[in-house]
């Protein structure tokens, strides 16, 4: 009989909170949820849509004048969309246009910023991974004087670097070769990698380091069985910085190559301020959409991952 008292005691003082809860202004469950049309989301979602709206427009205005015909762009209506819609202009965009003596498109700077992209891309993350990763949990004597020189050299201005570079790869009988340039994309684009490398492993529980050590494993064995397993979103931040600082580059492109081997975005640039004959708009437009589809893909298909690796520690010092 107490325990059948004591039950029903507890029960009715559940009832009373319960009714208590209830009866206020939010309910039992917490807050009530806002108004998807409350002044608040009006003024955010407003800003948020112009503020696309005007990134957006210059995109919108591309597509549309590389799908005209000339004496429809000649109208002035930029903002229509194309009365007649025609690939004509790509297809000369991408093998006929002409940039300066050759008349070849973007097609081969295409092929010469791949064979420039992959190797730079590949030797460079797999440096500074490995950098990053000795700087963070193997650390020797004068490693952070070394780390403090790595940083200073990823902040100085390329263009102060331009002549000795030159003068370095002449003589190493280089200078003008996809070579010459792979290797300078590579030195350039690791300071900022091992940087980024670095702060994520030290986001790491040093435990798992520390584990892996009593257990008797080496620094080849906890950097290829512990950390670069867990590093791919660090690896998809670095793979997207170099992917796009690489394809996007035009000074190292114009300045270390020659016009056989010219990138593809030297290629636009000539294309889009050729001199000679009819300025056509529209194939500039298409040269400029596909000098810029292989960076937007890669967003398009790692943005998540980008957002993960920047979140876990890429920014962290």
């Amino acid at each position: 009989m107490a325990n059948i008292s004591a039950l029903n005691s507890t029960a009715a003082g559940f009832d009373a909170v319960s009714d208590k809860v209830g009866s206020g202004p939010n309910g039992p469950y917490g807050r009530r949820p806002r108004k998807m049309l409350s002044r608040r989301n009006i003024v955010l979602y407003g800003l948020l849509t112009v503020a696309a709206l005007y990134y957006l427009l210059p995109l919108y205005v591309m597509v549309i004048t590389s799908m005209k015909g000339m004496p429809e762009i000649r109208l002035g209506n930029i903002f229509s969309p194309p009365v007649e819609i025609t690939f004509e202009p790509w297809a000369k965009a991408w093998a006929s246009a002409c940039t300066g003596l050759n008349c070849d498109g973007l097609s081969r700077g295409f092929w010469n910023s791949v064979r420039i992209l992959l190797p730079s891309v590949v030797v460079s993350i797999a440096v500074a991974s490995v950098s990053g990763y000795a700087l963070a949990n193997w650390r020797f004597r004068g490693s952070d004087v070394f780390f403090s020189i790595l940083i200073v050299g990823a902040f100085i201005p390329y263009q102060v670097m331009i002549y000795p570079i030159v003068i370095l790869l002449r003589e190493l009988g280089i200078y003008g070769t996809l070579t010459g340039l792979v290797i300078v994309h590579t030195i350039f684009g690791m300071p900022i990698l091992t940087l980024l490398f670095r702060n994520y492993f030290t986001s790491l529980p040093e435990e798992l380091f520390k584990a892996a050590r009593i257990d008797g494993a080496g620094f080849w064995q906890i950097y290829f069985r512990i950390m670069l397993p867990m590093a791919l979103p660090i690896f998809v931040v670095a793979m997207i910085l170099q992917v796009t600082g690489i394809w996007n580059d035009f000074l190292f492109g114009v300045v270390f190559t020659r016009p056989d081997t010219y990138p593809m975005t030297v290629q636009l640039n000539n294309i889009v301020n050729s001199v000679q004959g009819v300025k056509e708009y529209n194939v500039n437009m298409a040269a400029t959409l596909l000098t810029g589809a292989v960076p937007l893909i890669v967003y398009f298909i790692s943005g998540r991952l980008f957002v993960r690796g920047i979140a876990a520690g890429a920014v962290k010092g």
